[in-house]
């Protein structure tokens, strides 16, 4: 009797229940779309307008892109054939448009058998980038990504292979100098030592060591001017090039804006307002048209490089202010924290401030990183043929005038698939370096 009894007490119990599965409801696509799409009146009726909007959107647009044409040479042609399949005045995409001219929205007006070469550098360029995106891969892969930008631009622009070496002699110079230079007039006077010593010998001996070396040993391949370079070839060597060489000089801007020394500190301050005060499209004008008044009479300065200069200058300055934010919300006690430990300036910047300070700023670094790239259809305005250049281009031959949408989508997919990427990955970054374990 005493036994029934426990098992009848309420807040006595001596066996488990047997699990249950939850309700309906309360499971599976059931429970994420009530919790999601109708956890109110109100989000279920902005749901409903959404799922019609879409709909509305799909009806109008998705037999359009489906039932598109593919095998045209021209735009008549291409009507031609719509109106014999679909019938006369029928809303179809004419999609040959990309079909016969897609290498020139990829090449622009690099030689065609000569697309090899960007093809073999784009891939270069990936796997030299994985070992710095991934830390999962062997270090050793470190070695393919110092050399590949030497021989990324040996293989696009061609030439003599002496001048991206002489260019690559600088760099080793520079290091040399840092290393062996420290013990005598200190880390200040190496760092100075290694940038000065490299910029000199680049201005007056790269070019006759590369020219003396070329007529002893002509090892190279065919030139290829920038003037041949176009679509999303010009797009991701302008990007790249941009948000490669703009982060350090970012980091190194912010950490001047934060210097104590007065010079360092206004001249930081000022590049960076005057560059943040004035629209980019200024900026490339400048570099295409003004900058040749302040060179020496005679001197060719290539445009392509002149843009990438200013893209670069553009996108450092900011950079250096989101770095800026970084450092300014990290706590003052990590500061104190380094100096306690007997770091000196440089190393508790390398060790303590700075991996905090960029891991705060991944977000915003990105986003700089995403614009700059959109922001290279802006070379058009300076005689440059990105791809909205050459879908102008296309537009005006007697084949194809008249097409537009399916252009600008295919450019814009083009875009999209690489800022997406770019944003992923940054998400990833983030969820790999976080650490307060939420």
């Amino acid at each position: 009797m005493s036994e029934i009894h426990a098992q009848t007490v309420s807040y006595v119990r001596e066996t488990m229940l047997p699990e249950q599965e939850p309700p309906v409801t309360e499971r599976g696509a059931i429970k994420w779309v009530r919790e999601n799409l109708f956890s109110s009146w109100l989000n279920g009726l902005l749901t409903l307008i959404s799922l019609y909007f879409v709909y509305w959107v799909l009806s109008h647009t998705l037999g359009w892109m489906v039932y598109g044409i593919w095998d045209a040479s021209s735009l008549s042609e291409c009507r031609a054939i719509r109106d014999e399949l679909y019938g006369e005045g029928a809303n179809v995409a004419c999609w040959a448009v990309i079909a016969d001219r897609w290498h020139q929205l990829l090449f622009g007006f690099y030689p065609a058998e000569a697309y090899w070469r960007p093809v073999l550098a784009l891939i270069l360029f990936g796997g030299a980038l994985a070992p710095i995106l991934f830390d999962g891969l062997p270090r050793k892969m470190l070695m393919l990504s110092i050399a590949a930008p030497f021989v990324c631009y040996w293989l696009l622009w061609g030439g003599t292979i002496w001048g991206p070496a002489a260019v690559a002699l600088g760099f080793v110079i520079g290091g040399m100098i840092y290393a062996y230079s420290q013990s005598i007039i200190g880390v200040l006077g190496a760092t100075i030592a290694a940038v000065l010593v490299p910029i000199l010998y680049w201005l007056f001996l790269a070019g006759p060591i590369a020219g003396a070396l070329g007529n002893t040993l002509p090892i190279g391949i065919n030139a290829i001017g920038s003037a041949e370079f176009g679509g999303f070839l010009l797009a991701l060597v302008i990007g790249a090039s941009g948000i490669i060489l703009s982060m350090p000089l970012g980091v190194v801007l912010a950490l001047g804006r934060q210097s104590d020394l007065f010079i360092i500190n206004k001249f930081s301050v000022l590049f960076i307002e005057v560059i943040r005060g004035v629209p980019l499209i200024v900026w490339l004008f400048t570099a295409s048209l003004l900058l040749n008044y302040f060179l020496p009479p005679g001197s060719n300065f290539d445009l392509m490089l002149r843009v990438i200069i200013m893209v670069t200058l553009f996108s450092s300055a900011y950079i250096a202010e989101v770095v800026r934010g970084g450092l300014a919300a990290l706590p003052r006690g990590q500061y104190e924290g380094a100096d306690s430990l007997g770091l000196n300036y440089w190393q508790s910047m390398q060790l303590i401030i700075l991996p905090q300070a960029l891991k705060i700023s991944i977000p915003g670094i990105v986003s700089s990183f995403i614009g700059l790239f959109k922001d290279t259809t802006l070379v058009v305005f300076v005689g440059l043929s990105d791809p909205i250049g050459f879908s102008n281009l296309i537009r005006a031959t007697t084949d194809w005038n008249g097409i537009y949408w399916e252009l600008f989508i295919f450019i814009g997919l083009c875009f999209f698939m690489f800022c997406f990427a770019m944003s992923r990955y940054s998400q990833y970054l983030e969820r790999k370096l976080r650490t307060d374990h939420r």
